[in-house]
């Protein structure tokens, strides 16, 4: 980054989004609203692009990248994970010297150290992972307040400057985020096979069960409707992300199928007290959560 570029004001900044969906489109509103001084909207999809420059969200529209990126201070990329190496590397020759990037993507892996090997010296790529989101995608779901309340992960790696670290953390803030935690790429990992991959994995094995028939709607209240509700999935980019990450979430599927048998057990010894123990131990950790 260059000098003195972490102490500027957002009116002072442009910005460029990759991807104008739901996440990338939530960018743009937000970033409208803090009143930045120019935001470049990057999409193949040149309806999306209309629209978005229609509502006065984007200053520039393009469907892939040119010497306009020279402009952008910032790059925020909201694309599947593969498709950020492959942005930068096709674009990397129009960024500005000391431009930041970053990116939303799910899993991590090595792509932070991928990405920033493409960089020239004082450019610098930190990963992130807004923790927020929608059931359905698409720029006509974003919006602005996505990111009130939400948790944002930051994912630096050894080339980062502490500079560019806290000014990223400072933009999360602006943006409505409550937190921000730093992790390193395989604890980000981990730890989302559990909080994310696992439980769209369940949710779509409860609905897939063999117990569900012709019936099953007439029975269904809150309880069935919230564990199934991520149910509902975007299959090409969830199996991406699954496949990104799969021996963590293999890994916490066999933790989970553990904790399982443990209740099968408890209840075909008719154990109470077992079943007592696990509810009281859940419940303790969900009021921690919350």
């Amino acid at each position: 980054m260059t000098e003195g570029f972490w102490n500027k004001d957002w009116q002072e900044l442009c910005f460029a989004v990759v991807g104008i969906g739901l996440i990338g489109g939530s960018y743009v509103k937000a970033l409208r609203k803090l009143k930045v001084k120019r935001i470049i909207g990057i999409d193949r999809d040149e309806a999306v692009l209309r629209q978005a420059k229609a509502q006065g969200l984007l200053d520039a529209a393009l469907t892939g990248g040119d010497s306009t990126l020279i402009e952008a201070d910032v790059i925020i990329c909201a694309l599947y994970p593969d498709a950020v190496e492959s942005f930068v590397r096709e674009n990397v020759g129009f960024f500005k010297p000391g431009v930041l990037l970053t990116d939303v993507a799910g899993v991590k892996g090595a792509l932070p150290e991928r990405v920033q090997a493409l960089l020239a010296p004082g450019m610098e790529f930190i990963s992130g992972h807004p923790m927020a989101g929608r059931q359905s995608s698409g720029f006509a779901m974003s919006d602005a307040a996505i990111f009130q309340g939400a948790n944002y992960i930051v994912v630096p790696d050894k080339h980062n400057t502490e500079a560019a670290i806290s000014w990223l953390e400072r933009l999360a803030a602006a943006l409505g985020c409550r937190h921000t935690v730093r992790v390193t790429p395989a604890e980000h990992d981990s730890i989302i096979a559990y909080t994310s991959n696992l439980p769209h994995a369940a949710a779509v094995a409860l609905i897939n069960s063999q117990s569900y028939n012709g019936k099953t709607p007439y029975f269904v209240a809150g309880s069935f409707r919230d564990a199934t509700r991520v149910a509902d999935i975007n299959p090409d980019l969830w199996t991406l992300l699954f496949l990104s990450n799969k021996e963590a979430v293999a890994d916490k599927i066999d933790e989970y199928i553990r904790q399982l048998e443990l209740w099968r057990d408890a209840l075909r010894s008719g154990d109470g007290q077992q079943l007592r123990e696990m509810m009281c131990s859940a419940a303790a950790r969900r009021k921690e959560l919350y």
